[in-house]
């Protein structure tokens, strides 16, 4: 089963700022894809595609560890 999760990341600019999250967020177990919609210094819509849902305190994290925010 394939689970979408979408979550709206603040602070990213440019493209390293996208492979830092996408970085960060495929790193999590069951992570199958993540794709970012950039809106430079604004909030920038990502979805997650994973083999099973995603714990929000992980993906928040993985968003944090990035140095960015989740909405």
């Amino acid at each position: 089963m394939t689970t979408t999760t979408s979550i709206t990341v603040t602070g990213m600019t440019c493209g390293h700022c996208v492979a830092a999250v996408k970085e960060e967020l495929g790193a999590l177990p069951g992570v199958t894809a993540v794709d970012v919609d950039l809106e430079a210094g604004g909030s920038s819509p990502v979805t997650i595609t994973s083999e099973q849902p995603l714990d929000a305190a992980a993906v928040h994290a993985a968003v944090d560890e990035a140095g960015y925010e989740v909405e």
